[in-house]
């Protein structure tokens, strides 16, 4: 986006570009700004991240997971602000790990102790998480069980600092991958 077509937008979406520019990324991601969904909101702007495997142990696929802010001059249904972020992420599992009940619960407390992390202040939080195991059979019953977690997730977030919301997204995205959630890492700096 040029410094022109920014100039354009209204004042809140400006700041919230701008905060979002402003905010360092992780080093396990890769992150890139990819077209944004249309006719649900006024403005919006997206990006995707995919985990570096050069930065992990783990072998194969790593996480991957899609940012996505919405902004309205006016609130949308159950928006309690003018914003609305979504987000995405998805991570292999340990298919051991995966069986437990209680694996969906713990990433959605990745997702709200990285808001936390990154004071990013919302409300509406709103989202599921979803375990997926695949097993393999006839011709592909040789191949090992397959499990993944997902987190699908939107909020409404306070005021125009969206620079803080895109840094927690970022570190839900590695935490699901196996790095750690860490105060100071992928925050904002001005």
């Amino acid at each position: 986006m040029s410094e022109d077509e920014l100039e354009l937008m209204p004042a809140d979406v400006q700041s919230a570009l701008l905060s979002i520019r402003a905010a360092t990324n992780r080093e396990e991601l890769d992150i890139e700004q990819i077209d944004a969904p249309t006719g649900i909101a006024e403005h919006s702007i997206a990006f995707a991240a995919v985990v570096k495997s050069e930065n992990s142990d783990l072998a194969g696929s790593l996480g991957t997971g899609r940012f996505v802010m919405f902004w309205s001059s006016e609130p949308q249904e159950n928006w309690t602000t003018n914003f609305r972020i979504v987000i995405f992420a998805r991570s292999p599992l340990e298919s051991n790990i995966a069986s437990e009940a209680d694996s969906t619960d713990v990433t959605w407390d990745w997702l709200t102790d990285a808001l936390a992390i990154a004071s990013a202040e919302h409300s509406a939080l709103a989202g599921t998480t979803t375990r997926i195991v695949s097993s393999g059979h006839g011709m592909m019953s040789s191949e090992a069980d397959h499990a993944e977690i997902e987190l699908r997730a939107s909020w409404s977030p306070h005021g125009t600092d969206i620079g803080r919301h895109f840094a927690a997204w970022q570190n839900v995205v590695s935490v699901m991958s196996g790095f750690t959630l860490t105060p100071g890492v992928g925050e904002v700096h001005r």
